[in-house]
């Protein structure tokens, strides 16, 4: 089976490979696959998180229906903007406990 990491690092190289325009893009963003289970019995669905600063966001979803298509020729089900300062400054988040590295790098990414 294939990690999220190898996963997320072949969309990247696929990206920059077919779209270099969007993959300059993606320098400024953490990508990341992310793993969901869903249903009776449960399903296990695969998609692709993008992390980027909220000045990146307008650029990021005009290229959005390209990132789909490749995620989906992949295996993927969809992708998914998140704006890492919001998601910093959530008061409920718990991503600073689960995920230390990924609160790191979106820290550095968002300042």
């Amino acid at each position: 089976m294939i990690t999220e990491d190898i996963l997320s690092q072949e969309f990247i190289r696929v990206v920059n490979d077919y779209y270099p325009a969007v993959g300059e893009l993606l320098e400024g963003c953490h990508v990341k696959v992310i793993t969901c289970f869903w249903g009776r019995p449960a399903k296990r669905f695969r998609y692709i998180g993008i992390y980027c600063r909220e000045d990146m966001m307008p650029c990021i979803q005009a290229k959005k229906e390209i990132l789909r298509e490749l995620a989906e020729n992949m295996g993927l089900i969809q992708v998914v903007c998140f704006n890492a300062k919001r998601l910093l400054r959530d008061p409920m988040s718990k991503l600073k406990q689960s995920e230390p590295r990924l609160w790191l790098e979106l820290q550095l990414m968002a300042a």
